[in-house]
């Protein structure tokens, strides 16, 4: 098969120094690229260029993305060409930067320009978050027979939760399947489907199951 692995983070710039980022290694989703490659399957890793980790990697082809406007253009360039399974592991950001304030003499915030570099004597700033565009849920309209899997790591409430997200992710993004994980889901994974849900103790196990859908 023709298999696409996101892993690793996307970043948002607030200028050309810092970023706003979500806390992934791209361990997953590169330990996934690397069973499908030895099952021997055609495996093109997309990874954050911020993924810290440094293992072992043997997929085929392996890009590097930025920002989750990069991802999204990445993914989008393989739209027509013969895909038959996307495993959207990447933790992509949730939230951009919007406007930018600065605290004024008098207490006040006024808009500030984009700058190479804020300068701290600028003050307090006040930041606009923004939601950045979902993915995954594009994915479907660029990707109309292949097979979809998403990823749903929750860290709040309990499993009942994770899988209620899970199943929404089905449910929202015309995904074939998602992977509920995270310390709302506790130890191990979930494969849930619009049919139900198993449960796999072991990384391995879950990579097998992976491959045989």
């Amino acid at each position: 098969m023709n298999c696409i692995v996101t892993a690793g983070p996307t970043f948002e710039p607030l200028d050309d120094v810092r970023r706003l980022t979500n806390f992934s290694t791209g361990r997953l989703g590169t330990e996934l690229a690397n069973f499908l490659a030895a099952r021997g399957h055609r495996v093109t890793l997309l990874v954050g260029e911020s993924a810290t980790y440094k293992g072992e990697c043997n997929a085929q082809s392996v890009k590097t993305f930025s920002t989750t406007a990069d991802l999204r253009a990445q993914l989008k360039a393989f739209a027509g060409k013969k895909v038959d399974a996307i495993f959207h592991a990447a933790a992509v950001s949730d939230f951009a930067f919007g406007q930018i304030f600065k605290e004024t003499k008098a207490g006040e915030f006024s808009a500030l320009k984009t700058a190479k570099k804020i300068s701290t004597r600028s003050g307090s700033l006040l930041v606009e978050l923004v939601p950045t565009p979902k993915i995954i849920a594009e994915l479907r309209g660029w990707f109309p027979k292949t097979k979809i899997i998403g990823w749903k790591f929750e860290a709040d409430g309990g499993r009942a939760d994770a899988l209620h997200a899970a199943e929404k992710q089905l449910a929202d993004c015309a995904t074939d399947f998602c992977v509920a994980n995270g310390p709302a889901y506790g130890k191990g994974f979930s494969l849930v489907t619009g049919h139900g849900q198993k449960h796999f103790a072991m990384l391995e196990k879950l990579f097998a199951a992976l491959e045989q859908i």
